[in-house]
């Protein structure tokens, strides 16, 4: 089978003088060989073919492949991660993970909160603060969390995120608007542990791989899982299975009912948090969660479990074919 990988390799970006902050949803070297081992000791013939641009020559010029390994976060406007599936579903070639509708509603946090909170599964309450009019009429308690809605890896996320009063809250919210020039969603504070949860699978043939809950240190950035403390997490953040059979159900059924509603597909994530009475609630999902072999949360999960990289890869394409009828040759 010849499969194609689209892909933003971080380094390119850098190149062209991106800031950090904005590619840090990128990959690296690293991950793209790892994925290319992955397949072709099955056997396959893989095709680098890169971003948004390189994929549009790559069609322009008649090349063709049997499936897409997508993995491209893009980087231009609040559909971005649905660009490469949405160009590849005008040519006809399937790709592996969620769809062009898909990936573009989960970008958009609170649009996926609405989706979510509408088919039963907790999430807290939230406002959508879309220009700085809005600030005003943002009427939920305080405190309340502040970050970008289109963000990702932390993007945005610092201890300023907290806002305990309406001077700190249209302070944050101007600067959010003003930076990452997208809306900004303001949401009830989760006061208690925090988790993510990784799936395999599309629709009722999801399952959890496992649940971990992540601890970070309240030195760094007052304990909040920020960009900050993404970046510098082997100092700062520890990793641990959910061994509590009560929270771990709780874990499983919320990130799977939030799944499910959305129509994710063949692997992810979703980003969970316990409110101050121990129950737990949707924060976000990750249709496309970074596959770094050696230090993104999903393949940690993997590994948590007993499942090796490869394992992992080739379940995620297994899904893929499954549901598009499809047979590796």
């Amino acid at each position: 089978m010849i499969i194609g990988m689209t892909y933003d390799l971080k380094d390119d970006y850098r190149k062209a003088g991106y800031p950090e902050q904005l590619i840090a949803e990128f990959d690296n070297l690293q991950t793209i060989e790892a994925l290319e081992a992955v397949f072709e000791k099955e056997g396959h013939q893989v095709i680098r073919i890169g971003g948004i641009r390189s994929l549009v020559a790559f069609l322009a010029k008649g090349s063709r492949c049997d499936i897409v390994f997508n993995i491209c976060e893009g980087l231009h406007g609040m559909a971005r991660e649905a660009q490469v599936p949405a160009l590849l579903e005008a040519y006809g070639i399937p790709c592996v993970f969620s769809d062009a509708m898909v990936l573009a509603l989960c970008l958009h946090k609170g649009m996926t909160k609405a989706v979510v909170a509408r088919s039963g599964v907790p999430t807290p309450d939230y406002y959508m603060i879309a220009e700085e009019k809005d600030i005003a009429a943002v009427d939920l308690p305080f405190p309340l969390f502040l970050k970008p809605v289109g963000g990702g890896t932390g993007m945005g996320i610092s201890s300023k995120s907290i806002v305990h009063d309406r001077d700190s809250l249209e302070k944050e919210a101007r600067y959010q608007l003003k930076t990452f020039d997208q809306p900004v969603i303001a949401e009830t504070v989760l006061e208690g542990r925090e988790f993510t949860t990784g799936i395999l699978g599309t629709g009722t043939s999801a399952r959890c791989i496992a649940s971990m809950e992540i601890v970070v240190d309240h030195k760094s950035d007052d304990g909040i899982y920020s960009y900050k403390t993404k970046q510098d997490y082997k100092e700062c953040t520890t990793y641990h299975l959910v061994e509590d059979a009560q929270v771990n159900e709780q874990c499983e059924k919320v990130a799977l009912g939030a799944w499910r509603a959305l129509g994710c597909r063949d692997g992810g994530r979703v980003d969970l948090k316990m409110d101050c009475k121990g129950r737990v609630q949707f924060l976000e999902v990750n249709p496309l969660a970074g596959l770094n072999p050696i230090d993104s949360d999903l393949p940690m999960l993997a590994r948590f479990v007993g499942m090796d990289y490869d394992h992992l890869i080739r379940e995620i394409f297994s899904s893929a074919l499954d549901r598009l009828g499809m047979k590796a040759r």
